[in-house]
C-alpha cells in the first residue's frame, strides 16, 4: 500500500496492490472500501485506487478481511 501524486494533477491517491487475481472479488472489495471510507475509487487488474490518503483507515479493514498489509 502506498500513496501517489505523480500524474494526478497534485491529487493524492492511495494505491493498494496484490490482493487477489479474481476480478469479481476485486470489484466487491473496491465497492466495500469506497462505501466504508466514503471516498471515490476504482480498480484495474490487481490494483485498487482510492481517492485521498486513507492508508490508516484501510489497514484495519483489510486486516479484518484476512489480508496482510505492508506499507
Amino acid at each position: 500500500m502506498r500513496i501517489e501524486k505523480q500524474g494526478r494533477a497534485g491529487k493524492t491517491v492511495t494505491v493498494v496492490e496484490g490482493l487477489t487475481r479474481e476480478k469479481r472479488l476485486m470489484a466487491e472489495l473496491t465497492t466495500e472500501l469506497r462505501r466504508t471510507l466514503a471516498t471515490g475509487g476504482t480498480f484495474k487488474e490487481r490494483t485498487i485506487f482510492l481517492q485521498g490518503d486513507v492508508r490508516e483507515r484501510v489497514r484495519p479493514l483489510l486486516a479484518a478481511k484476512g489480508f496482510t498489509v505492508k506499507g
